[in-house]
């Protein structure tokens, strides 16, 4: 780890942001807004070229139709994602290094999805929020619940098990959903942490990737403003081919 190194992400200036965190090796960030573009938009046909070469090597027209047919589902559920608050998404790919050492072989990869959301709430104590978030799911077998303080403030973790439903296009294979809810410090809106994985066996190490993240999290930019300036500019550069 000493050799480890922060990459930052242009959005760490954006204006808008209202959220700061640190996301581990192995997450590939998904672009929502390039990915579902409104129509006959200049966003639109962008991602129309980007996707045509993929479509020029299908092996035929079964192999098109079937990619086609996936990139909607996919399309659909990050469309649903965005309705339900979701600003960030990345899907996470590893290496199973558990089972490569007790089985001394190879192993499948482990796929994870990471997402942040935003919820508006009643005005409250942060802590009480907090709180709240996982008391009001124990009816939805919510489990493993566990209130921390971290730097960024109160912070509440909890884990869910459960399968997809039969018309939703997903495998039916069981899903561990591991949430950390983290009250923004305005006391009216709560970000939602959540990394999902079809690997419930390895809730451990999850939970562990979770709380490195939320460890992570801030409300406000860490970087000094000379720094925020420097790396801003040098983002601007790049983006005019300079």
């Amino acid at each position: 780890m000493a050799n480890s190194a922060i990459i930052l992400d242009e959005s760490f200036n954006d204006s808008h942001a209202a959220l700061w965190f640190i996301e581990p090796a192995g997450f590939t960030a998904l672009p929502l807004d390039a990915l579902l573009p409104s129509p006959d938009t200049q966003a639109a046909e962008r991602l129309r070229v980007a996707v045509a070469p993929l479509l020029d090597i299908a092996a035929d027209d079964v192999a098109r139709q079937q990619f086609i047919a996936q990139f909607a589902m996919a399309q659909r559920l990050m469309a649903a994602l965005r309705e339900t608050g979701t600003v960030h998404c990345s899907l996470g790919l590893h290496r199973d290094d558990v089972s490569e050492v007790s089985s001394g072989g190879g192993s499948a990869p482990l796929f994870s999805l990471f997402t942040v959301s935003w919820r508006d709430i009643a005005v409250a104590p942060r802590g009480v929020t907090a709180a709240r978030a996982v008391a009001l799911g124990e009816e939805r077998g919510r489990g493993r619940v566990e209130f921390v303080e971290l730097p960024c403030g109160p912070a509440t973790f909890s884990e869910t098990v459960s399968t997809p439903a039969v018309d939703s296009g997903l495998p039916q294979r069981p899903l561990l959903q591991v949430h950390a809810h983290l009250p923004h410090p305005d006391c009216r809106r709560l970000a939602v942490l959540t990394l999902t994985t079809t690997a419930p066996g390895r809730r451990d190490e999850y939970r562990a990737i979770l709380r490195l993240i939320a460890g992570s999290a801030g409300f406000e930019n860490p970087l000094p403003t000379d720094v925020r300036d420097a790396c801003g500019n040098t983002f601007a550069r790049q983006d005019s081919g300079g």
